[in-house]
């Protein structure tokens, strides 16, 4: 949908890379029925992978909810800015750090190589947990499940069983991001982060930044 976006946008070209089969299966059937005759590509590529001698680089570089899967964030994003080119933007969101990381590091890796049965005991110790927040916070857990499709646009136990078997897992702090992205020669644009460090009791959200190479 991003890159359908972009191409509706005016973009001169979209490429698009994933390690993924599936996730690049799913670009190529949206593209090729709503973008027919544009310039675009899908490619089954790794981030680590990217080799500017022959894709080049890219006025805008867009990663979104990504990087902190790879196993080597730092790397991930190290590779991701080098296909932006001189004057270009950088796009990212990223897991921010969290008081709890360290616990949902441990689960997720327990998790992801759990069978079927103990992840739904695990997704259910989750959900109740998430009632009992929602009851003593005054929030009604029936209409959060009704509106969740509109304002997620995910169903919520899927979303459950992402967030907790998402690994591999690491995550960052604006400071972080901020000291990473000037070190190689970008300046911040604008960001949307979380001020403070949270504890993360039901997950990490992403911050998210807009980066220009000088």
């Amino acid at each position: 949908l991003h890159s359908l976006a972009a191409l509706r946008l005016g973009a001169a070209e979209v490429v698009g890379v994933d390690l993924d089969p599936h996730s690049v299966a799913t670009p190529r059937k949206t593209l090729a029925r709503y973008a027919p005759g544009r310039p675009w590509k899908a490619l089954e590529i790794s981030v680590f992978d990217l080799d500017k001698s022959d894709l080049g680089q890219f006025d805008v570089v867009y990663s979104w909810g990504v990087l902190h899967h790879t196993g080597d964030m730092y790397r991930a994003m190290r590779c991701a800015a080098d296909a932006v080119a001189p004057g270009g933007t950088f796009a990212f969101a990223l897991y921010r750090l969290t008081r709890l990381c360290g616990f949902w590091k441990f689960e997720k890796r327990h998790y992801a190589h759990a069978s079927p049965q103990a992840q739904k005991r695990a997704q259910a110790v989750f959900i109740g947990l998430f009632r009992v927040a929602c009851l003593l916070t005054g929030r009604n857990f029936r209409k959060y499940l009704e509106d969740y499709p509109t304002k997620r646009g995910m169903d919520f136990h899927h979303d459950v069983h992402d967030w907790m078997g998402g690994w591999p897992y690491e995550s960052i702090s604006p400071e972080q991001a901020e000291s990473f992205m000037t070190d190689r020669g970008f300046h911040r644009v604008r960001r949307f982060v979380v001020g403070r460090k949270t504890l993360g009791i039901f997950g990490s959200g992403c911050d998210e930044f807009v980066y220009q190479r000088d």
